[in-house]
């Protein structure tokens, strides 16, 4: 992407972190208070900043390969709702904070995406950004995808431009927190800091299990219950919880609690085919990303080795005691 000059807003927090404040010295106790204070402003004012000039880097992408990374992605399932159309939103999704619909991501110019830069739309699934400066909720879980590799978003990017448009209006959330833009805008200043993307985790790397569990599938997004901030409780990474919805299984490997009696072709065969080891089926949000959503990929369509990396890795997480309520 080509290094845009940095703004005013970003300058003073720069300026700010590297001279200290001259104050007098009655107030020399209250100093580091008042930076911090100020620190936290100025970084609410450079988010508040319109976004760079979008430019191409994202604009040429491998769409046959995208539908690969959206298939792995649960073929973006959550902008679908069962009778369609397909990525034209509507999808209710129920948390604490309220009810909040999922956007319509065709290439519709007027609804949906197709008037937005490959830049516009990189912003809005990596950085939480739209086009317009505002910043999504925390519904949207851009702060996962920050971490996708540029190469798989760019082809991600590609894939969802193959996707038939949609008139389908978008549909406002349903909360009671005020001043939404705001909050989010602060939400994401103290929750979701700037993460840089790898270069990229190509298949047969040693990290490739955890990039495609953390930053294209999200497994965590579902499977990680949340604190009351509606940030990610690490302490149960991956032990199930129950704030999309529906509860949602352990799969740590705990004997008692999660999958610890599965064995690696159980995993495979859960993700790929949605079968569990007790000849039952997945359901629910699980049976979405394995079979898709109003006729998007979904694991079942992934390449077979990005579900073993996926399986190899949620086997290794740390065991987790802990039954979802």
């Amino acid at each position: 992407m080509k290094k845009s000059e940095p703004n005013r807003s970003e300058s003073m927090v720069k300026l700010l972190q590297r001279k200290p404040f001259h104050v007098p010295a009655e107030l020399s106790a209250s100093t580091g208070a008042f930076q911090f204070l100020c620190l936290f402003f100025l970084s609410i004012v450079a988010a508040c900043s319109a976004p760079p000039p979008a430019d191409d880097s994202f604009a040429h992408g491998d769409a046959e390969r995208g539908a690969k990374v959206a298939a792995l992605a649960g073929g973006c399932g959550c902008h679908s709702e069962k009778a369609g159309p397909q990525l034209a939103g509507g999808k209710a999704l129920v948390t604490p904070a309220g009810t909040f619909y999922s956007t319509n991501i065709t290439s519709d110019p007027v609804h949906g995406v197709g008037a937005w830069s490959a830049y516009e739309i990189e912003q809005a699934i990596r950085a939480g950004v739209l086009p317009d400066g505002s910043v999504e909720s925390p519904a949207m879980p851009y702060y996962r995808y920050a971490g996708m590799s540029d190469r798989d978003v760019s082809d991600l990017i590609a894939w969802l431009r193959t996707v038939p448009p949609s008139d389908r209006p978008n549909q406002s959330a349903e909360s009671l927190i005020p001043a939404q833009r705001l909050v989010w805008r602060i939400w994401r200043v103290l929750f979701a800091g700037d993460r840089k993307p790898p270069q990229d985790v190509p298949p047969g790397h040693p990290d490739r299990g955890r990039y495609l569990t953390e930053h294209v599938a999200i497994c965590g997004d579902c499977h990680t219950p949340r604190t009351i901030f509606g940030t990610a409780d690490e302490s149960l990474y991956m032990a199930g919880g129950n704030d999309v919805g529906e509860t949602v299984p352990n799969i740590t490997p705990d004997l008692q609690t999660g999958i610890g009696d599965w064995d690696l072709d159980d995993i495979v065969a859960s993700i790929e085919m949605g079968m569990l080891p007790n000849l039952d089926s997945v359901q629910g949000l699980m049976e979405d990303v394995v079979d898709g959503v109003a006729g998007g990929p979904g694991y079942g369509a992934a390449d077979p080795d990005d579900l073993l990396a996926i399986s190899q890795y949620i086997q290794s997480v740390p065991a987790i005691s802990h039954t979802p309520e």
